[in-house]
């Protein structure tokens, strides 16, 4: 459906003995016909995403059209988990799920977000110059909190990167996108390791561990400070054994003595890793400071049990040195690139910071 455009009447629904009162035939959800489209802000795997106005209240929000197309048997499992999740969310950096509607028909299903008017995705590509370290800081130790919050309530994300990551015009940074969102507990159940768009996947999950805790939230997260700090992707793989082995690169060659279990993990023994002996991030970061490579080591560290929390990483000396982080009302503010995207029928691909998605090659754009 186009923006603008209104759903049909819908038909009467009648039971085996009685007919449904137009009323009571959507339950307690509003249909999507109280909100005004604006215009297309994305299209990912999950579904199509909108800007639209609220009838009733006035307010702008994100309505997100989940794509059923494929499905005979009800919502998508990831949609379903995206939902479960969210309701039970209420943090300043996480993405607020307001409400669920639905259309004209049982299976046209629309979520309803609080709207940002941008993706770091985009403002990253159409930025006239980067971020400064002031800035960074700000971004990070927002994203941070928004962690902290989420692992506090057994939640892992599984799918950060910057597209994911969203900013209002009043600098707010907002974690979004929890439809591969894992609650998580002991004892630790099975998982299936391809998630995590490729280019901030953690090693474990490129040697096929199906063991995950928040260490592999932890290390987008060092990907994603480090991609700010760089004004461009850290490990841009192009597969998964390449991915392997920028990560060998930077960070020199895995064993059992800094990585106890290493030879254990099943893909192990598949990868012919090279040898590198040298950790070369500070030299890649040459003119950061010591706190600040400190804390891009932690995020790196190969075993997942010592990687640095998101509660560890708030305490770092990084954020207490100058230049200090800003505040986030003293962000600077920008044009509203993802509201260009209004063209009906006009591709809505991924940016190349995007990088490829969880299957090793599917660039997403997110809500």
């Amino acid at each position: 459906m186009e923006p603008g455009a209104a759903e049909d009447e819908p038909e009467p629904i009648t039971l085996k003995w009685f007919p449904v009162p137009q009323t009571d035939r959507l339950g307690g959800c509003r249909s999507v016909r109280e909100f005004e489209k604006l215009n297309r802000i994305g299209e990912g795997t999950y579904g199509i995403v909108y800007r639209a106005r609220d009838s009733s209240s006035g307010d702008i929000v994100a309505l997100k059209k989940v794509r059923m197309d494929k499905e005979k048997d009800g919502i998508p499992i990831s949609s379903l988990r995206e939902i479960t999740v969210l309701l039970g969310l209420r943090h300043p950096n996480v993405v607020e799920l307001r409400e669920v509607v639905v259309g004209s028909q049982l299976q046209s299903l629309f979520l309803v977000m609080g709207y940002c008017e941008q993706d770091l995705a985009s403002l990253l590509e159409n930025m006239q110059s980067p971020f400064s370290e002031a800035q960074v800081k700000c971004i990070v130790l927002q994203l941070l909190r928004g962690l902290q919050y989420l692992h506090h309530n057994f939640i892992i994300h599984r799918d950060l990167k910057v597209s994911n990551l969203l900013m209002t015009d009043k600098g707010q940074v907002k974690i979004a996108d929890f439809g591969l969102a894992r609650t998580y507990g002991l004892p630790q159940q099975p998982m299936t390791p391809r998630v995590v768009t490729l280019w901030y996947r953690a090693p474990e999950l490129l040697l096929g561990s199906t063991s995950q805790s928040t260490a592999l939230d932890m290390w987008a997260v060092g990907c994603i400070l480090a991609e700010l700090l760089l004004h461009k992707p850290l490990l841009p793989g192009a597969s998964e054994i390449q991915q392997l082995d920028l990560i060998v690169q930077l960070l020199g060659s895995p064993n059992d003595s800094i990585w106890p279990g290493f030879s254990l993990l099943p893909l192990a023994g598949q990868y012919s890793l090279r040898k590198q002996p040298y950790n070369n991030l500070k030299s890649r970061f040459s003119w950061l400071s010591e706190a600040g490579h400190r804390l891009l080591n932690t995020l790196f560290m190969y075993q997942p049990q010592r990687r640095a929390s998101a509660a560890d990483c708030l305490q770092s000396s990084y954020f207490k040195e100058k230049p200090l982080p800003c505040e986030p009302e003293l962000m600077p503010t920008f044009p509203h690139h993802r509201n260009k995207r209004s063209a009906p029928g006009a591709p809505e691909g991924g940016s190349r910071r995007s990088g490829a998605g969880p299957e090793g090659g599917n660039k997403r754009s997110k809500v």
